[in-house]
C-alpha cells in the first residue's frame, strides 16, 4: 500500500527511531538487560517491554474510534493535501510516570522481549495502513497526561516516546555497574 505523506512520514519516523532501540540493545546479555542503576530505575529488559506495552496499546486505541466512526458513517477519507500529522500537546515539564497499565515486568528473556517487539510493529504497521485511509483528525482518544489527541497524533507521541526510551537505554547502558557482558 502506498501510504500518504504524512503517514509515510510518520512511518519513517517509527521505523527509524525503532532501529536505533533495536541497533542499542543487540547482543545484550540476560545480565545487562536486567542491570538497574537504581533502585527504582528501569532495566533495558523493562524499558523494551515498556515500549511494546505502549505501542500495543497504541494499536488497540487505533481500533476503537475507527469502529466508531464507521458504524456511524462518519470516517472521510485521507485528505489529500494533509502533509504533516500533527504534533502531540506539550505536556507539564518533568518525567511523567507511566500509567500502571503500561509498567514493565522485570526479568523477562531479552531475546523474547526484542521477538515480541519486532512482531509487535508488524502488527503495527497494519494500523498505520488503516490510518491512511481515513482522515485522523477527527478520530479522538483521551491520553492520561495530554488530553484528547487524535490518531494522529497518538502515533506521533509513539515515535517521540520511543525516542525518549532510546535515551533512556543509553543511560543505563552509561550508568556506572553496567555489566560489561
Amino acid at each position: 500500500m502506498t501510504l500518504p505523506r504524512a503517514v509515510a512520514a510518520l512511518w519513517n519516523e517509527l521505523e527509524s527511531v525503532r532501529v536505533e532501540v533495536l541497533r542499542e540493545v543487540e547482543g545484550l546479555s540476560q545480565r545487562q538487560a536486567d542491570f538497574q542503576p537504581g533502585e527504582k530505575d528501569w532495566s533495558v529488559g523493562e524499558v523494551l517491554h515498556h515500549l511494546t506495552i505502549a505501542e500495543i496499546a497504541t494499536g488497540k486505541l487505533t481500533t476503537k474510534p475507527f469502529k466508531e466512526s464507521e458504524a456511524a458513517g462518519a470516517l472521510a477519507p485521507f485528505p489529500a493535501a494533509l502533509d504533516a500529522l500533527g504534533r502531540p500537546p506539550k505536556g507539564p515539564a518533568g518525567p511523567a510516570e507511566a500509567p500502571q497499565v503500561v509498567w514493565p515486568e522485570a526479568g523477562k528473556p531479552i531475546d523474547e522481549l526484542i521477538a515480541v517487539m519486532k512482531a509487535t510493529r508488524e502488527r503495527s504497521r497494519q494500523s498505520i495502513e488503516r490510518l491512511a485511509t481515513a482522515d485522523p483528525r477527527p478520530l479522538k482518544f483521551k491520553h492520561f497526561r495530554f488530553g484528547d489527541m487524535d490518531l494522529g497524533q497518538w502515533w506521533t507521541l509513539q515515535a517521540e516516546h520511543d525516542g525518549t526510551h532510546l535515551q533512556q537505554i543509553r543511560d543505563i547502558k552509561r550508568a556506572a555497574g553496567f555489566p560489561k557482558s
